[in-house]
């Protein structure tokens, strides 16, 4: 478990801050910018039940998926800033998409209030068993005997990006086929319609286990604990590979700051919390807390790394 948590609950206290005693007044709703059955869905799911037992309000999820994020993100940042609209998202809304887009329609930086980083997830290569392959190594083999006949999906950044790295680094032609998000993918690639998918570990896993696509190795430097069984990309043939996605929660900007200290403490409450811990990892999410300014400056150095890791893959901005 990360250390941060126990630093940020050190000392806690549930009391709601001076300026927020009428907070929250009704229902408190979740956005998520991905479908239901995803890894973010699965974060706000499982945090909405412990914040609202904390704050005492109902915390209602809302799936706002496509347009990599852009709706609910959107959405978010034109609600009452209040507090009763929180965005729980990921590097797509506020890292990756100021590279992969044209045009980003909100400030991920200025449009919002950061409350809290909430964990990190560990992306897992999967293949269709068709792909004659059972290692990294004979993936990238394949793949250059017959270029441009591998089929990519993604539907999430990161899962982009990952796709998108392997190709880069490992000299390979493979085509991407957008998904709004990773749970649609899989279910192309459990029917063949794709080879590959790099997603989540909660996405991936169970089918890898069931049999019914191949895991072939996982996206960070290190392995996971939630999947020893597969090596790192690096370790698999591919030097230099190294990428994780993370998730976050935000209000909209001028949100008070006694509502935002509200609803960090909330979070931080649930990050603590041994049985949310629990359900957390068994979703494939490693809990990692942060405080609201280091979440902030977080985000302006994830937006600079994912401008580079796109600019070095040669990604044109759609």
């Amino acid at each position: 478990m990360k250390t941060m948590i126990t630093a940020l609950v050190a000392g806690l206290v549930l009391a709601l801050p001076a300026g927020a005693q009428d907070f929250p007044s009704r229902n408190i709703k979740f956005v998520v910018p991905f479908a239901a059955g995803s890894a973010t869905d699965a974060v706000a799911r499982i945090l909405g039940d412990h914040v609202s037992k904390t704050l005492g309000k109902p915390v209602v999820v809302e799936n706002l998926a496509g347009a990599s994020g852009v709706i609910a993100a959107q959405n978010v940042a034109r609600a009452e800033p209040d507090g009763h609209t929180v965005l729980i998202t990921t590097n797509t809304t506020h890292g990756a998409n100021q590279s992969l887009l044209k045009s980003v329609p909100y400030d991920a930086v200025g449009g919002f209030e950061a409350i809290g980083k909430i964990g990190t997830i560990t992306l897992a290569l999967t293949t269709h068993p068709s792909v004659p392959a059972k290692t990294v190594a004979e993936l990238v083999a394949h793949a250059k005997a017959n270029p441009g006949k591998l089929t990519f999906g993604a539907g999430s950044s990161s899962s982009r990006i990952a796709g998108e790295m392997l190709k880069s680094l490992a000299g390979i032609d493979l085509t991407y086929v957008p998904y709004r998000s990773n749970p649609q993918a899989i279910t192309d690639l459990l029917g063949g319609q794709i080879s590959i998918v790099f997603a989540d570990i909660s996405t991936t896993m169970p089918q890898v286990r069931a049999g019914k696509v191949n895991g072939l190795a996982v996206s960070t430097a290190s392995r996971s604990a939630l999947a020893p069984e597969l090596p790192t990309m690096a370790e698999a043939g591919v030097p230099g590979y190294d990428l994780a996605a993370w998730f976050a929660a935000f209000a909209p900007a001028k949100t008070p700051a006694p509502v935002v200290e509200a609803l960090h403490k909330a979070i931080a409450a649930a990050l603590a919390d041994k049985a949310t811990q629990d359900r957390l990892l068994a979703a494939g999410i490693e809990p990692e807390g942060s405080s609201p300014e280091a979440l902030k400056a977080f985000v302006v150095a994830e937006i600079a790394k994912w401008a580079d890791i796109v600019k070095k893959a040669g990604i044109q901005p759609e």
